[in-house]
């Protein structure tokens, strides 16, 4: 069991499709003793269902838009832990509605709320959390996705909030090294999760990623948190400040295998 003792904190299980609940999932079966948390109301059932199915986790609120929710959560934390390991942050939001379109027509307020709940958060917790991983060290474990780098069509605002997630794992490496603390993210390719489902012709991206990855098929849920092991166990205490690529090579592609040139 490659993380056997370890506790820690999974961020962003909405049902058993999120891949935060693959990591989770493959987690407790590694050994280690996790906390789910939920954002809002509507969730809360979803995710008491996903810590029956494992030996039932505890789970604990946070709202990752509200500036005091981190400093209740590692109240709650403490109750049980006085120390933890690792952080899951697989969080995003953004308007659906304001996905799609034209990128210069996005609003002050969803950029805003786009940034605060899928970047800001990042900081949050690590600075809540900084106290409780420090005196073992620990691994911060956060998802990118390949729209930080290049154009995605209806991924507007989230391709920025990804760019900046990126940057920031870099700048929080080199904050949080001296504590012992590692971070990384993962850039996960294409997944059909509840997110995904707010992406306009979402089919259409998985099957382009298929047809043009190296791998000629699409990366899986359960590969995505097998990285997320590597990265919380102690097989990778030499690694920090990364963004990994989990897309089955997508990321390599400069001209499309089925373009003219390649005939």
């Amino acid at each position: 069991m490659l993380v056997k003792g370890k506790k820690g904190i999974v961020l962003g299980v909405a049902n058993k499709w999120s891949i935060a609940y693959s990591v989770a999932k493959l987690l407790h079966n590694e050994g280690a003793e996790i906390i789910l948390t939920y954002g809002i109301p509507q969730l809360e059932k979803r995710v008491i269902d996903v810590s029956k199915e494992l030996n039932n986790s505890k789970i604990m609120f946070y709202d990752a838009g509200n500036n005091s929710s981190s400093s209740e959560l590692v109240s709650e934390v403490q109750k049980f832990y006085p120390s933890i390991d690792f952080i899951v942050h697989a969080i995003a939001f953004s308007d659906k509605n304001e996905l799609k379109g034209e990128y210069h027509n996005i609003s002050r307020d969803n950029f805003s709320n786009s940034m605060n709940i899928s970047c800001y958060s990042l900081i949050d917790l690590a600075n809540a959390f900084q106290p409780l991983m420090k005196k073992n060290g620990g691994s911060i474990v956060t998802f990118s996705y390949y729209g930080g780098e290049k154009f995605v069509p209806n991924y507007n605002v989230m391709g920025t909030c990804k760019a900046a997630l990126e940057n920031m794992v870099k700048y929080m490496a080199c904050s949080l090294g001296g504590y012992n603390i590692r971070i990384n993210a993962l850039s996960a390719g294409p997944l059909k999760t509840l997110s995904s489902s707010g992406i306009s012709n979402f089919g259409n991206i998985l099957d382009w990623v298929k047809q043009n990855s190296p791998m000629q098929r699409n990366v899986s849920a359960e590969e995505v948190a097998k990285v997320v092991l590597f990265l919380i166990s102690d097989l990778s205490t030499g690694i920090t400040g990364e963004v990994i690529h989990v897309d089955c090579g997508y990321n390599v592609i400069g001209v499309p295998f089925n373009h003219p040139c390649n005939t």
